[in-house]
């Protein structure tokens, strides 16, 4: 799998959890109990001891957890940044791309927990168990794993920069792939000939030696697997067309996750499952697909109400009719994306690269435009009242029809755009020649 496919493939795994029993609907009740009293919440957890709580994308951040049980939880997306987690039982639960920053975690028990694409970055782990732990592409930057369990954890892409492993137990981990292991504290750290490095190669004792870690020879194993992100071929398969990882049963999605479940390890098979489901509505609010390499993608229609696309990559993407109010595209390339008749109202495209683009009858009122370039761009009868166009770059852009009333167009570029009777100016009037001739742009009289 390619870096770029890795990214939506995550994404789909993080939505498509299997676990051994069926989990309850999100719980707001069971959320409060926690953040309220962890001695609550554990007397709840013990009174129904098989039951997997739901705690999908909860907010959780700078909540005192300390000796919480959340063994068996469904943590996926959740804010735990700044949380107090020492000591806490979070065997086997899923914190699949889970927000983890600067939190304490120091003697919890992450046993076999999937931490798929967790950002851990500054949290202090000491002393903390994650034996067989599914970390593939965890962020552990600067985090603190001094005497940390890691044995048969998989640990494969993972970014360790500055990351303190100082005598932690690395026997049977698989590095593979790791980023700035050469940067980490390996000091007194053990590792043994089952330990995959990140060239793929088995640990060696002159290896260890250069990096001030202990090496241990033990009998050789085959080396250890771990759950795999799962595949959907069609829409209303979502639950058949899935296979399992070992040792669990398939749980049946709700409506609402089904929607999350859709998307696929790559573009391709995704516009493909569009294709052969034409009928099937995209609801994804508030996804967050950062860096997310989308090109050509079709999310035509689909509902993405406030995610973030920060940085992503757009170019001749089909998001025509879509509901992207409020929606984060900071500096995506967007380029020849089909925007047409979509919701931008109040979204944030700043220095966002939408040239040759069209938004023609596209809401963007209230949009930050600041520094976008949109060159070429069609925004005929686009709405863009009370845009911020500062700096904007609108050099041969289509402008017939757009409304522009209470638009910021400081140094807004408009050489060679073209405006029409029909346009609305800033001031609430109608476009003239006049105006046109002042900011270099061409006036087409439409009446003529």
């Amino acid at each position: 799998m390619t870096p770029q496919q890795r990214i939506i493939a995550t994404l789909f795994y993080g939505m498509t959890l299997l676990m051994t029993q069926p989990a309850s609907a999100y719980d707001p009740d069971a959320l409060d109990t926690l953040k309220k009293s962890v001695s609550e919440w554990n007397t709840m957890r013990l009174a129904q001891p098989g039951k997997i709580v739901d705690l999908y994308k909860a907010k959780l951040d700078n909540t005192n957890m300390t000796g919480a049980n959340l063994s068996r939880t469904v943590l996926v997306r959740a804010e735990l940044s700044g949380s107090m987690l020492n000591m806490a039982d979070i065997r086997a639960s899923n914190l699949t791309m889970a927000l983890i920053q600067k939190a304490n975690l120091k003697g919890a028990d992450l046993s076999e927990a999937c931490l798929v694409k967790a950002n851990l970055k500054r949290s202090f782990m000491k002393g903390a168990k994650l034996t067989a732990a599914n970390l593939q592409g965890a962020n552990l930057r600067w985090t603190m794993l001094e005497n940390t369990d890691f044995s048969k954890a998989n640990m494969a892409n993972t970014i360790l920069f500055e990351a303190n492993l100082e005598n932690a137990n690395l026997k049977g981990t698989n590095l593979k792939d790791a980023m700035f292991i050469e940067q980490a504290n390996l000091a007194g750290a053990t590792l043994s000939n089952n330990t995959i490095l990140p060239s793929g190669e088995r640990a060696s004792l002159s290896w260890s030696a250069r990096h001030n870690a202990k090496f241990l020879s033990e009998p050789e194993m085959n080396p250890f697997t771990y759950d795999t992100p799962p595949t959907v071929e069609l829409a209303e398969n979502v639950n058949s067309s899935v296979t399992p990882p070992a040792r669990t049963d398939v749980t049946p999605l709700t409506e609402s996750r089904k929607q999350e479940a859709l998307i696929p390890e790559d573009v391709e098979s995704w516009n493909k499952m569009r294709t052969k489901n034409p009928e099937v509505s995209i609801t994804l609010k508030e996804e967050k697909l950062e860096n997310a390499h989308l090109k050509g993608i079709n999310l035509q229609e689909a509902v993405l109400a406030g995610s973030s696309f920060e940085a992503a990559s757009l170019d001749n993407a089909n998001m025509a009719g879509a509901d992207l109010s409020k929606a984060n595209f900071h500096k995506a390339d967007m380029k020849s994306a089909k925007l047409q008749g979509a919701n931008l109202r109040g979204a944030n495209l700043d220095r966002a690269f939408l040239k040759g683009a069209n938004l023609s009858k596209t809401n963007l009122s209230d949009a930050v435009l600041y520094g976008a370039m949109l060159a070429g761009a069609n925004l005929s009868e686009a709405n863009l009242e009370g845009a911020s166009l500062f700096d904007a770059d609108l050099e041969g852009a289509n402008l017939e029809g757009a409304n522009l009333k209470g638009a910021n167009i400081t140094d807004t570029n408009f050489k060679n755009a073209t405006l029409s009777p029909l346009t609305t100016l800033p001031s609430g009037k109608q476009a003239t020649s006049g105006w046109a001739t002042l900011k270099e742009a061409k006036f087409i009289n439409l009446t003529k």
